[in-house]
């Protein structure tokens, strides 16, 4: 079955920035980009009840009109969103020339659970349409659905939350967890970041076992042809170490596993679950 990569176009401040890590990404794995737009289903029809309290003949003359006025909805946001695919593939046409342009209808999340077994790379803005500012503008926070299409997707997920940077320098947050070992195997395996430094990262307690790990993950990306791999054990907060050596290291993406097994861990739970992927300054790779 085919892999594609593929970006959520959805005219929002993120979108450039969406097509071109998309495209970036399509040209490295050597695999189809799509851009795909997700359409809220605007075709229902006014589902409220009036009966008792207008008569037959007006009620009708009402239905009428708002189904009429659900179809122009309708089809002024498939124009809109047609407009917003073809902006994004002209924008990123000096980069990849032919991306296959995708409209759907229905919820993001339904939509790419439907299509998952069609997706190698799924790239996403870290806010969606609702955010009107700049990338440079962008709070920290992250938009209502990216924790549910996390939650929901078993394939590799580019968070975006700037304008694109060709990616240099790759960080891999690590915690000898199996789905830090799986974003190990990933970059090690797959041509995305071939070639590129690699910076191993543990935040924990410097001890010799600790030590160890480090280095088993960094032999592991050795042995894949990965000639520049440094490997670092912090103490400290999670979150603040791990942000603070991509800023001083001058990081290009941070590679993490979704739902490890320890201090990590407590980053994507409960109520912590948005906020590493909301405080991080780089765009956030993440594996499940």
């Amino acid at each position: 079955m085919t892999k594609h990569t593929v970006g959520c176009i959805d005219g929002s401040a993120l979108s450039d920035a969406v097509a071109d890590y998309a495209a970036w990404s399509a040209k490295r794995l050597d695999n189809q980009l799509v851009l795909l737009n997700v359409l809220d289903d605007v075709r229902k029809g006014d589902e409220s009840d009036y009966s008792g309290q207008i008569g037959m003949d007006e009620r009708q003359r009402l239905l009428t009109e708002f189904t009429d006025l659900e179809e122009k909805r309708a089809k002024l946001a498939r124009q809109q969103g047609h407009l917003f695919l073809e902006a994004a593939e002209k924008h990123i046409k000096d980069v990849y020339s032919e991306p296959l342009l995708r409209q759907r209808h229905g919820d993001l999340v339904d939509t790419l659970a439907d299509i998952e077994n069609d997706i190698r790379l799924l790239v996403i803005g870290r806010q969606g349409k609702r955010a009107t500012k700049t990338p440079s503008q962008i709070g920290q926070y992250i938009g209502h659905q990216v924790e549910r299409v996390i939650r929901t997707m078993h394939r590799p997920i580019w968070v975006i939350s700037d304008s694109f940077k060709t990616p240099e320098r790759v960080m891999i947050a690590y915690d000898h967890s199996a789905t830090s070992q799986k974003a190990v195997d990933m970059v090690a395996g797959s041509p995305l970041f071939a070639g590129m430094p690699v910076h191993v990262v543990m935040v924990a307690a410097e001890t010799g076992d600790h030590q160890e790990q480090l280095e088993n993950a960094a032999k592991a990306l050795r042995d894949k042809g990965f000639t520049d791999v440094t490997t670092a054990l912090i103490s400290g907060d999670v979150e603040t170490t791990l942000n603070a050596y991509a800023q001083e290291q001058n990081m290009s993406v941070m590679v993490m596993g979704a739902y490890g097994h320890s201090r990590i861990r407590e980053f994507f739970v409960g109520s912590h679950t948005n906020k590493l992927i909301s405080s991080a300054k780089v765009p956030l790779l993440l594996l499940r």
